[in-house]
């Protein structure tokens, strides 16, 4: 079984889609657990509704590590709200992390876009895709989808509840040195570009970058030192 672990807050307008991505495909044996951190829309109804385990969440790190601690599954797969997962492809992976032995992996990721060729779309291949790529068997990086072994994340501890930024690949970094890591090959995931277009690119961008610097000798921020909000999105609207 594979627990689809995903934290929210105020994510009505996309948790749906998400969600009825995942119900439309082709692998049945899963559970949704939804870690929600005490949203104020319609986002706990939605989960309901398709059947979901809901959780409260927090932070990102603490509700997946929330969401984690009630799972079943064997597998783990920490998704964003703001994505989506292309037809078939949860079949796909799941048989790609067994034959290639992994114990923890990620997507390339693609924006939602109605066309084929995107400045998000091309900017996300040249800012994220190719380099994660380049890097993969000297730095492993994952963002917005991470497939992980039960086992191994136990063994590490989860989420580094601590980190301000980046929780998602110093996990990776930290699962890596416990067994084999992998970009997956025969599925990406469709994800939101929202945070780049409100904040904009040159600004988020940058932020990614000093703190991939950051990282490489100090570890995880802890201090939020690059100014990275998670419930930015929300004070925005209000």
């Amino acid at each position: 079984m594979i627990s689809i672990i995903i934290p929210t807050l105020n994510e009505e307008e996309n948790l749906k889609r998400l969600l009825q991505s995942i119900k439309e495909q082709d692998f049945a044996d899963y559970e949704i657990i939804v870690a929600d951190s005490n949203s104020v829309d319609g986002t706990r109804k939605i989960a309901d509704k398709y059947g979901c385990k809901v959780i409260p969440g927090g932070r990102p790190a603490v509700g997946r590590n929330r969401g984690a601690r009630v799972a079943k599954g064997e597998v783990l797969l920490f998704l964003d709200a703001d994505g989506a997962l292309p037809q078939n492809s949860l079949s796909k992976v799941m048989a790609e992390f067994k034959r290639r032995k992994l114990k923890v992996a990620t997507f390339f990721l693609i924006p939602f876009s109605d066309k084929k060729i995107s400045a998000s779309r091309i900017a996300f291949m040249f800012l994220y895709n190719i380099p994660i790529f380049l890097l993969e068997k000297i730095l492993a990086h994952a963002a917005m989808g991470i497939m992980i072994e039960r086992s191994v994340f136990d063994k590490i501890g989860g989420f580094d509840e601590e980190a301000t930024l980046a929780e998602d690949h110093d996990l990776a970094r930290r699962a890596k040195k416990m067994g084999k890591y992998g970009i997956f090959k025969s599925s990406k995931i469709y994800v939101s570009d929202r945070r780049f277009k409100n904040d904009g690119w040159l600004k988020t961008y940058s932020k990614f970058l000093l703190c991939e610097g950051y990282m490489i000798f100090f570890g995880p921020p802890k201090r939020n030192i690059f100014k990275y909000n998670f419930d930015h999105l929300e004070k925005k609207k209000k």
